[in-house]
């Protein structure tokens, strides 16, 4: 007899249906299964005969084929057990409801026959429900996981037994579908800029970055406060809304890492790989590719500390994911493109003992020496980021002062009104914030006066910037004046951004 059973397999973050045929038939005793399974897949075949005896029923002693149609589609990972296990009860009579093939499955089998939790439920769901299903049965461990997806009716199980009673009318069970709650949750930070002693003007520069989404470099002597600073910036962003939740949790479900008690990712991811990171950890890849470290921190911030120390070939993988905001694995199987839109945030020395251009301390390099170590850093990388800031040491009299910084909350309260200008300016266009600006929109939204063309000018012919640098002078006025809560950009708007563009000429010209 032959059955069907629908399920789903993942390419990237996009859902495929899979249509699971089982045919049993009389013969010598085999069970095979066809349409381009791999390992996980292949294994399967022992999961599911133990499953289904130790689930109380019996696994037919006949000649078993399933095919994983389309049959062209590399099927991968473990949740296609519960429909194969499903097509074999289907396909022996042992299942009585003929309303069957209304229903997705996905789960993977203990040998008890438990169904156990498995990644990339969340995109998978999504697809099905695209797709016409709204019937989906899976792991109990999944729920909270499928249920923030509404007008989809989610059947949750413990074990294989369950499910057969269920389909066999000899279990009740109430539907669950509501879709969890969804209220933002104000995230508490055991860190804040009112902590950071001086480097008001550093402390400025970030808060731009984040109103702007726009790419960052630290650069100053060791003990100055880089580190610090950085790893207070996710404190200033803006909440993530529900859509961009959804986003990031889909890339964390496809990669196994989200947390099992976490539905839903509600605060903005915060990546900060260390310097031996090879290229395939940072922009992903493997036989079967996996989201990279630019891809976790979609939506977020890719914190890259002392940046000189990472390999120059890993640094120079990063100029495409930055400029498309995306980055695209090719296999000999597949190509997968993943998203990348994170703010970056670096730092770094300015030279081998830390101390060029240092006024408290003599640098001990040599000319050559200092070139050779910032040459690390690539032009056409460092004319990707945005603002380039020299941090100082912190004098005594800020660290004695009883006059604190701004506190996170209060320059959140800035960046947000700035988003929600961008937000609104944007909402015809498919971009958020300044900083993905294309260059066909810039004089659109970005109108400049004579002063400031003239201004704009005088500084591109001498600090012989890029056509690109020109275009991030303009993004960085626009975020500046938004912050300044004004309709056009004015001559001070341009000159602050043009300082935040001009550093990298004093340290890479050694």
């Amino acid at each position: 007899m032959l059955s069907d059973i629908i399920s789903c397999v993942l390419v990237g973050l996009e859902g495929e249906v899979v249509d699971v045929e089982t045919d049993i038939s009389n013969g010598l005793p085999s069970f095979s299964i066809v349409g381009l399974p791999d390992t996980a897949v292949r294994e399967s075949k022992e999961r599911i005969r133990a499953a289904i005896k130790n689930s109380g029923f019996s696994f037919p002693i006949k000649r078993i084929i399933i095919n994983l149609a389309p049959a062209n589609t590399k099927k991968e990972g473990t949740h296609l057990d519960l429909p194969m296990a499903m097509g074999i009860l289907s396909a022996s009579n042992q299942i009585e409801d003929k309303n069957i093939s209304k229903y997705a499955f996905i789960g993977e089998l203990s040998l008890n026959g438990k169904l156990n939790r498995v990644i990339g439920v969340l995109p998978i769901v999504i697809s099905l429900r695209e797709k016409g299903y709204k019937k989906i049965v899976l792991p109990m461990e999944n729920y909270d996981e499928a249920r923030i997806i509404e007008d989809i009716e989610i059947y949750p199980f413990h074990s294989l037994a369950e499910v057969i009673q269920y389909f066999n009318g000899q279990m009740r069970m109430n539907l669950r579908h509501k879709s969890k709650s969804l209220k933002r949750v104000d995230k508490v930070y055991d860190v804040d800029f009112s902590e950071i002693s001086g480097q008001q003007s550093v402390i400025r520069a970030m808060e731009i970055a984040a109103a702007g989404g726009h790419n960052i470099i630290l650069i100053g002597p060791p003990g100055s406060g880089k580190t610090m600073l950085a790893r207070r910036f996710p404190t200033i962003l803006p909440d993530m809304d529900i859509e961009e939740s959804i986003e990031v949790t889909k890339i964390y479900s496809v990669s196994g890492l989200l947390p099992s008690d976490a539905a839903l990712i509600k605060t903005r991811p915060f990546i900060a790989p260390h310097h031996t990171a090879s290229r395939v950890s940072l922009v992903g890849g493997g036989k079967i590719p996996k989201p990279g470290d630019v891809s976790l921190a979609h939506l977020g911030v890719l914190f890259l500390d002392e940046l000189t120390e990472f390999q120059k070939s890993v640094l120079e993988v990063l100029r495409q994911p930055m400029e498309d905001e995306e980055v695209t694995i090719s296999r000999a199987n597949a190509t997968i493109t993943y998203p990348s839109k994170f703010i970056l945030v670096a730092s770094m020395n300015p030279c081998p003992c830390g101390y060029y251009n240092d006024p408290k301390n003599e640098c001990s390099c040599a000319p050559y020496e200092v070139k050779k170590y910032l040459s690390k850093i690539s032009g056409p990388l460092l004319d990707r980021i945005d603002m380039h800031i020299e941090v100082f040491p912190v004098e005594y009299k800020d660290l004695t002062s009883k006059t604190k910084n701004k506190s996170s909350k209060e320059i959140k309260e800035k960046v947000d009104k700035a988003r929600e200008v961008q937000i609104s300016r944007y909402k015809n266009e498919k971009i958020r914030y300044n900083s993905q600006l294309p260059p066909r929109l810039i004089k659109r939204f970005c109108k400049l006066g004579k002063e400031e063309n003239d201004l704009l000018e005088i500084a591109f012919k001498k600090l012989k910037l890029s056509a690109r640098s020109y275009n991030k002078i303009i993004k960085l006025s626009r975020t500046i004046a938004d912050l300044d809560s004004s309709e056009n950009i004015e001559v001070k708007h341009i000159s602050e951004a043009i300082q935040y563009r001009s550093l990298d000429k004093s340290f890479w010209n050694v």
